[in-house]
């Protein structure tokens, strides 16, 4: 078989990346086209183009750049059908992945689709699900809620768990090494700080975070400040920390990343997948968050839940203090940080939330790369006997 992928951003090419691992192992001969980004390499796809083009998020950010991805979505339509393959997998990037999967069943109505990772209907625009089944097949969702919203519209859908739920994670000793090859000491509180991993995002938050830091840090002179990152926007993170009296501890490989995260007490992040990151290593969090003007207003008149954190989400709780929209400044944010810090009652809160929502994304079960590969030949197969 003959999948083409579809990955736009750097949680995307993880997801794909497993996927890949997931269908070799159940079916050794397969053959994979498409976008994707390192990891996705690393399991043997040759990237159409830069999966950095598709790496933008709200209306505002997108415009500028709207013909290039215009292009691109084009491109990419011709590419799917130039490849005969067996089914189309598009990852999360539904802005890109959509508009590509649209032109494609005009071209192969025949071609099964797939989308890994819901939309998040349950937010807002819930009409984006009943859009989307007029393109796509079959859903691949990593939330345990979100089945029947795809099901309600016409898509079938299986819950393939999330792949937080069985990443590796560090422990005690190499939190200690990492400690000290950092020169911070054993009873220092680390604070981990998490812009985001767009540019978009980093150039909209960097600044606010690093006040909130600077506050918390005249509040608690001890605290030390790591900053994990990515490739694709590790030179805007340590912009961002050049006025530091003592420079933050900045990481981009994926080991050291890890065992910052184990010897994390508290972290200031970005809403997104890396709240679940976070609840996997049990570091509790103050998430923030903002968008271009437009962007925010639009998102605001339409949302329909009252947090946007996975984990408050999937553990039923609003144990995560979260600051959106105009609410992301840097007082509010320091405050609650400061008060995650030093009060064990909300500290034990969000540990609680976090154990239930790893128990509830699978863990301990099969590695969700695998589930998902079972649930993408079951969707092929099942189409081929129609």
């Amino acid at each position: 078989m003959k999948f083409f992928l579809i990955a736009g951003e750097p949680s995307g090419d993880q997801l794909g990346a497993a996927l890949m691992a997931g269908l070799r192992e159940l079916l050794p001969d397969v053959e994979f086209v498409g976008i994707g980004g390192p990891e996705m390499a690393g399991q043997g796809l040759e990237s159409l183009f830069a999966m950095d083009e598709l790496s933008l998020m709200g209306i505002w950010e997108v415009l500028p750049k709207y013909r290039q991805l215009k292009r691109r979505i084009a491109q990419t339509a011709e590419a799917v059908q130039d490849a005969a393959p067996d089914a189309l997998i598009t990852i999360d990037s539904p802005d890109f992945c959509l508009r590509v999967a649209r032109l494609v069943r005009a071209a192969r109505p025949d071609l099964r689709t797939i989308h890994y990772v819901a939309p998040s209907v349950w937010a807002w625009r819930p009409g984006r699900a009943a859009k989307m089944a007029g393109v796509i097949d079959h859903v691949l969702a990593i939330l345990p809620f979100e089945p029947p919203y795809m099901h309600a519209a016409g898509m079938s859908c299986d819950f393939v768990g999330h792949p937080i739920a069985t990443a590796p994670v560090a422990g005690p000793d190499e939190a200690a090494q990492f400690r000290a090859a950092h020169g911070i000491a054993p009873d220092a509180p680390v604070v981990l700080c998490l812009p985001g991993s767009r540019r978009s995002e980093v150039g909209r938050l960097a600044g606010r975070f690093d006040e909130a830091l600077i506050r918390l840090r005249d509040r608690v002179p001890e605290i030390r400040v790591v900053l994990p990152t990515v490739p694709g926007v590790a030179s805007m993170v340590r912009e961002m920390t050049r006025r530091w009296p003592d420079a933050p501890v900045v990481v981009e490989d994926p080991d050291e990343k890890r065992a910052g995260f184990a010897a994390a007490d508290l972290a200031l992040a970005a809403s997104g997948t890396v709240s679940l990151e976070l609840a996997a290593n049990r570091v509790p969090m103050v998430i923030g968050y903002d968008m271009a003007p437009v962007s925010r207003l639009l998102v605001g008149l339409l949302l329909r839940t009252d947090t946007v954190t996975l984990v408050n989400l999937v553990s039923e709780t609003r144990a995560v203090p979260e600051f959106l929209g105009r609410r992301c400044q840097p007082g509010p944010l320091a405050a609650a940080l400061q008060t995650v810090l030093e009060d064990m009652g909300a500290r034990k809160a969000q540990l609680d939330a976090m154990d239930l929502t790893m128990d509830r994304l699978g863990k301990g079960g099969e590695a969700p790369g695998l589930r998902a590969a079972r649930s993408v030949l079951r969707a092929v197969t099942e189409a081929r006997s129609r």
